[in-house]
């Protein structure tokens, strides 16, 4: 797989024409994350998920995309084109997206576990999509088969880009884009990239500075442009990147829509509050992080590190999800966090996740993987079922039994009309093991803790590691670090927040009992000390062939509580072991868990049970009153609907 970032920073001098001063000069991202095709995963916690995303996920997704027409619409669309009439099947302006968003999960399967089959199956769904796509390069089925009728009833009618804030007709792109460049850096093939750089200069023609001046009502095409341009060089569709984020609530350029649905109330540069519909959000900080990395535009980077600020430190979940509302899917006030109708939906933590990434290759900071952690163990796979043929769109704190949060549903769902989440699933679980390493010149990053094998470059060198870890159910993690041949380079080690009392980077949530930090890390058995850097433990040392380094993180049961500002959660406490937010489900307790209290000196014991759940550790709580038993928070509605609960009272 070609390294896209690294492309990046040398193509980065080509682009920005669009910068407000002359001194800034592109500088592209100093950090570059370890790729796919490097990393063979052994891991008993993630491989399985990701098989099971490979071997029965896309299947079920493709099955569905067959079903419910969203892959015939591209034929329609091409009879349309042809002078036939249609009908668009399927109910959503983004259906097309499902599709996309399928392939690039199929993308980043085959880098490491190839398979002719659904690569031969995947090249001709692209076929397919080719089909559906205008002379010039549009591509949106609903509006080329019936532009004047669509089938969703909340969007107009009308012609091309004449809706933009609700048609969804730029993130279609988008989605595009992303697979596209997914695709092409996997198999090499062009066809889907040649369907998508076409699109791109449409929007070229169609947006770039002299033309139209209107914006995405949903975000991601700013994100697949730098995408496309990381590959091609083409510093149109960076400054087109741009240009989309620049005149997002600038009232002296364009009509703004200033709903804080779409965050086109203010310009993104005076944006400090993470409002609006929250996978929006997300996905445009991140495409605001490429233009302050790949620009070096320091007014990018102080917004984005205001708006990361807001939202850690006042809106986000303790499972990392985002998004307190379900009405227009949106953040709420500031430390507004119910559990019961909390929304967090799968796609904006998976959405915090890509911005959270992006932070990180920017300034090296161990914070931004602390929320990344904390959001793939809890608030992204609570989403998807232990068997994957079942999902979740909201994932609240609390379930009555009673309340249909999901959809219409109190359990999870095989598929939605809007299955934005399960397919956003499948593209990200199979490329999670690309945000285990990192390097930076003579620096090797250790970002998340999972058993791999993996081939890294220094200094044009190659280093072999081999981690072996049963994280996150045990704190023991051991890796062999063999260099060709003995070289100095800094090994650097993230001690996780959750191991040194700070669950998170801010203070919205804190440990009640503070007994942490007492990790022990040793090199060929020899324990060694630093200072912390970033929340990087630094081992700077001439590494040689066979050399051990050995991490044991204090992993206990911890009470944590949120910010007194977060009203409902007063006098409340929740359950963590280890990365993991635990829950109470009525299943395992005979007392109504409604009646569950917590108190300072409860005693716990922790269980390996590899027979329940797909192999868990369970968490008893033993008070004479108050016996009762805590599973992981992303295990919970794997055996039908009922009562669960991740808050509970402080006795």
């Amino acid at each position: 797989m070609k390294n896209v970032w690294k492309t990046m920073l040398v193509l980065g001098l080509l682009g920005c024409s669009t910068m407000r001063n002359a001194e800034q000069i592109a500088i592209g991202y100093p950090i570059e994350a370890v790729e796919l095709n490097r990393i063979k995963l052994t891991d008993q916690f993630w491989l399985p998920r990701i098989e099971m995303i490979q071997k029965e996920v896309i299947a079920h997704a493709f099955r569905k995309c067959e079903t419910e027409g969203r892959i015939d619409n591209f034929v329609t669309a091409n009879k349309v084109m042809h002078g036939e009439s249609g009908i668009t099947k399927g109910k959503m302006p983004f259906d097309d997206t499902d599709v996309y968003k399928i392939l690039e999960g199929v993308a980043y399967s085959l880098i490491n576990n190839p398979n002719k089959q659904l690569e031969k199956y995947s090249d001709s769904i692209i076929s397919v999509i080719a089909l559906g796509q205008e002379p010039d390069g549009y591509l949106t089925t609903w509006r080329t088969i019936d532009p004047y009728h669509p089938t969703s009833e909340w969007v107009p009618g009308g012609p091309r880009w004449s809706h933009l804030e609700i048609s969804h007709e730029l993130y279609n792109s988008g989605h595009l884009f992303e697979a596209a460049t997914a695709y092409y850096n996997a198999t090499g093939k062009t066809d889907l990239l040649n369907i998508a750089l076409k699109n791109a200069d449409l929007l070229v023609d169609e947006f770039s500075e002299g033309n139209q001046s209107m914006v995405p009502g949903h975000q991601i095409v700013e994100t697949g442009l730098i995408k496309l341009y990381a590959i091609t060089g083409k510093e149109d569709y960076l400054n087109l990147a741009k240009r989309f984020l620049d005149l997002r609530g600038d009232s002296t350029q364009r009509q703004i829509w200033g709903a804080r649905n779409i965050q086109d109330h203010k310009p993104v540069l005076q944006q400090s509050e993470a409002v609006g519909h929250a996978v929006r959000a997300v996905y445009m900080y991140a495409g605001m992080t490429d233009i302050a990395a790949l620009c070096n535009d320091t007014d990018y980077l102080k917004a984005v590190k205001r708006l990361w600020d807001n939202m850690t430190n006042k809106k986000m979940y303790v499972t990392g999800g985002i998004g307190a509302r379900h009405h227009l899917e949106e953040f709420g006030d500031n430390y507004e966090l119910p559990n019961l109708t909390a929304y967090s939906e799968t796609c904006a933590s998976i959405g915090s996740v890509y911005w959270n990434e992006r932070l990180f290759r920017l300034t090296g900071d161990a914070k931004y993987y602390d929320i990344i952690e904390r959001t793939l163990y809890n608030g992204v796979l609570a989403g998807i079922s232990l068997d994957g043929t079942h999902f979740f769109y909201p994932n609240p704190l609390e379930s009555d039994g009673e309340y249909a949060f999901n959809k219409g549903s109190c359990t999870r769902e095989e598929w939605f009309d809007c299955s934005c989440c399960p397919t956003n699933l499948i593209r990200f679980i199979p490329n999670i093991p690309n945000m285990i390493y990192a390097t930076r010149h003579n620096t090797l990053y250790v970002n998340l803790y999972m058993a791999n094998e993996a081939k890294v470059t220094l200094q044009n060198k190659n280093v072999h590691i081999r981690q072996i870890t049963n994280y996150p159910w045990n704190s023991q993690i051991s890796m062999n670090i063999s260099p060709e041949k003995e070289m100095n380079f800094t090994l650097k080690v993230r001690i996780p927040g959750w191991a040194l009392n700070r669950p998170v980077p801010g203070n919205l949530y804190q440990y009640n009992n503070t007994t942490g930090g007492n990790y022990v890390i040793s090199v060929n058995g020899i324990k060694v000390a630093s200072d912390l850097n970033n929340g990087y433990f630094d081992i700077q040392r001439k590494w040689a062939p066979g050399d051990v380094v050995t991490i044991d993180l204090p992993m206990e049961v911890r009470h944590i509580s949120a910010d007194s500002k977060v009203e409902n959660l007063r006098h409340h406490a929740a359950i963590e072991y280890g990365p993991l937010v635990y829950c109470a489900e009525q299943h395992d307790n005979e007392l109504n868990i409604d009646k569950i209290k917590l108190v300072a000196d409860d005693e716990y014991t922790v269980a390996c049970n590899l027979d329940f759940l797909d192999g868990i550790n369970i968490i008893h709580k033993h008070n004479p009153k108050n016996d009762c038993t805590f599973i992981p928070y992303y295990t919970w509605a794997n055996r039908g609907a009922g009562k669960m609960k991740v808050w509970f009272e402080i006795d």
